[in-house]
């Protein structure tokens, strides 16, 4: 069996790792990003600006981790030079054991600036990655039709990007990263463009695409509500120089309806992260 024909069976199943083995669902573990002493320093020899420094991180497999902090922290910067968009000054990362040293397919983004192309079709982007892939069309399809299910978007398959609201083009674009199957998904504030209502509609979305998947998330934000509900662990950045300051380990329930806004142990670690902001 070829390994595109493999792929594709794959996400034809449930485009997702879990497998059944004797009646229980196995998760495959993958994703594992080490950071390992990595500053970032931007300038010459006499004008410099240290934007990162001393940067000591782990995102463990399948985790769901959010970077907080204010503009100028330098989370945005970390997220590039994890994706490979930016070379780091010194230090280390990896992911799965392997060096990261540029781009790569293992690495899927979504950013705040709508990114679809507007010449093609809802099916047609999330397609995309499959057919650079040579994934024939078959499968491509099944692979499309998953995802606009899963995104909800299904009556929307030919519909072009200037047709959609804004958090329509997110799903969009959530699905047509995840098509890729990458290891880890880099969202840098997804949802920052949009307002409330949607903002929320799409992170209670993005909550159940990732039940589904399992996929490792770093995710971008400055807003502390997004962050809680999001994560399983909350890594707060300060700023001059962007550094860790602090880890939040998020004890709320897996399943997050709205209601969990109102959850004792949610307010009380929004105070905690909003205290520690203002220093």
């Amino acid at each position: 069996m070829s390994i595109q024909l493999a792929k594709a069976i794959s996400v034809k199943e449930a485009d997702s790792d879990a497998r059944s083995h004797d009646g229980e669902t196995v998760q495959e573990t993958r994703g594992r990003i080490h950071i390992e002493g990595l500053q970032k320093v931007y300038g010459s020899k006499k004008h410099t600006f240290e934007a990162l420094r001393d940067i000591d991180l782990t995102i463990e497999h399948n985790e769901f981790l959010t970077i907080l902090g204010p503009s100028g922290c330098g989370k945005s910067t970390l997220l590039r030079i994890v994706a490979g968009l930016e070379e780091h000054t010194e230090g280390s990362l990896s992911l799965d054991e392997e060096e990261i040293a540029g781009p790569g397919p293992d690495r899927g983004m979504v950013f705040q600036g709508y990114t679809l192309f507007p010449w093609l079709t809802v099916r047609e982007n999330i397609e995309y990655g499959p057919k650079l892939q040579g994934i024939p069309i078959l499968i491509r399809r099944q692979i499309s039709n998953y995802w606009l299910r899963i995104i909800r978007l299904e009556s929307f398959a030919n519909a072009y990007p200037k047709q959609l609201s804004g958090g329509m083009k997110q799903r969009v674009a959530i699905a047509r990263a995840l098509a890729n199957r990458p290891k880890v998904m880099l969202m840098d504030e997804p949802f920052g463009a949009l307002d409330a209502q949607t903002k929320q509609e799409m992170q209670a979305m993005l909550l159940e695409v990732w039940e589904k998947e399992k996929t490792t998330v770093m995710f971008i934000t400055h807003d502390i509500d997004e962050a809680i509900f999001l994560s399983q662990r909350i890594v707060v950045m300060g700023a001059n120089p962007g550094r860790i300051l602090k880890e939040y380990k998020v004890q709320l329930p897996a399943e997050r309806g709205e209601d969990v806004r109102e959850h004792p142990e949610f307010l009380a670690l929004k105070r905690e992260i909003a205290q520690l902001l203002k220093h």
